[in-house]
């Protein structure tokens, strides 16, 4: 039976993050594709020239109608506005409660810009991260969740996620560091697992984030255990990424190539 993913995020314009992102890859692994707009953004693969957050009471007119009505196998989660929308989030996670969730804490986008306030961020920390099956911060989302006196290497930063944040699991995304290798860290309490791809040298890396979150949420819906979910989501955007260049889309950081196995058969 095909799984229905849902995906609670905001609107990227330019279709190469947030919802639009998070749906092509649903699609392209199989799956149905439902979503929960939490902002609207006036975005490209420049700039994000603005935002306006989704009214908190829609946000929780949206989530009542999908899960009152449609069986839900995994929730992905991006970006979030306000701390309102957050605590409807949270509730509505509580109520319905979701086998899978994949939490994206999205704070700062690929151009470099702050999404979201710092009583967001606290909101996010004390509501949803303890609902989350596993979180895929970035290393510049893992320094925002820490705090400004943490520093250290990519495998230091997991450890302290998992020990200060009331979280499951952690992927930690190593796409910001330097080397050949595009280095991942998986923890989850038990044990720490490097997942590493071959960098692939693209500026098309617009939306990365949203897609890695987005299979991931698939493959746990799918039967995959976190580690492995993982492995697989990795996989698919490096996949995603080596393909990118087949694209025609702006003049800055470009979108991935969601539909890459497009004709090729799966893997």
């Amino acid at each position: 039976m095909i799984k229905n993913i849902l995906t609670i995020a905001g609107s990227d314009s330019g279709g190469g993050a947030g919802i639009q992102a998070d749906l092509k890859t649903i699609a392209a692994l199989g799956e149905y594709g439902l979503s929960v707009i939490t902002a609207v953004t006036a975005q490209n693969t420049k700039e994000v020239a603005g935002v306006h957050p989704i009214p908190p009471d829609i946000i929780a007119a949206q989530l009542k109608a999908v899960f009152e009505d449609i069986r839900i196998d995994a929730v992905k989660i991006g970006m979030l506005a306000c701390p309102q929308s957050i605590t409807e989030i949270a509730a509505a996670l509580q109520r319905y409660k979701p086998q899978h969730i994949v939490l994206d804490p999205v704070m700062i986008s690929t151009s470099g810009d702050r999404l979201c306030s710092d009583e967001t961020i606290a909101a996010l920390k004390e509501y949803l991260v303890p609902l989350a099956t596993i979180i895929t911060p970035n290393l510049p989302e893992a320094r925002v969740l820490l705090g400004p006196p943490y520093d250290g290497d990519v495998n230091g930063f997991a450890a302290a996620l998992m020990e200060e944040l009331d979280v499951k699991s952690v992927l930690l995304k190593g796409g910001h560091a330097d080397g050949a290798e595009a280095v991942d860290i998986f923890i989850d309490g038990a044990a720490t697992t490097a997942l590493s791809q071959p960098r692939i040298e693209t500026k098309n890396t617009h939306g990365t984030g949203c897609t890695l979150a987005s299979a991931l949420a698939v493959y746990l819906a799918q039967g995959l255990a976190p580690l492995e979910a993982a492995r697989a989501a990795k996989a698919y955007v490096t996949g995603a990424l080596q393909h990118a260049h087949e694209l025609d889309v702006g003049h800055g950081a470009g979108p991935l190539n969601h539909f890459y196995k497009r004709g090729a058969g799966d893997e």
